[in-house]
């Protein structure tokens, strides 16, 4: 079974989406971004999705300091964010995220579309 981490500080979204990916992931969930720098490592996910707007750090700077160690950088990540104006998709993937989705999750298969998009691209690498 594939793991995904979720970062993400906002409790209900994380019992949300952990309750829409159980079944087919293993999940890991981290609330803030230092605790995701620090302890991604060891989890060893195969996907990140990344809470943009996050307490200590925020998501593109989690963004920086996973993609600048050799054991996270490969990583696929996906921004997760309530900044769903035009433009901000661009944005977030010129910052180097992989994929974008923006919350409040109102379709649910488009964030299991995203994921599996990216955890098939990774395989066929």
């Amino acid at each position: 079974m594939k793991k995904i981490a979720l970062v993400e500080d906002n409790p209900d979204n994380r019992m949300l989406i952990s309750i829409l990916l159980e079944d087919e992931y293993e999940m890991v969930e981290f609330e803030d971004g230092p605790s995701a720098v620090e302890g991604m490592a060891d989890e060893k996910p195969d996907l990140v999705l990344l809470d943009i707007s996050l307490p200590g750090m925020d998501g593109p700077d989690v963004l920086k300091h996973l993609r600048s160690d050799p054991r996270t950088m490969g990583l696929p990540m996906i921004a997760l964010t309530a900044h769903a104006m035009v433009g901000d998709r661009a944005h977030y993937l010129s910052l180097g995220f992989d994929g974008y989705v923006s919350k409040p999750i109102v379709d649910e298969q488009i964030l299991l579309d995203e994921i599996e998009g990216l955890l098939e691209m990774r395989e066929a690498c």
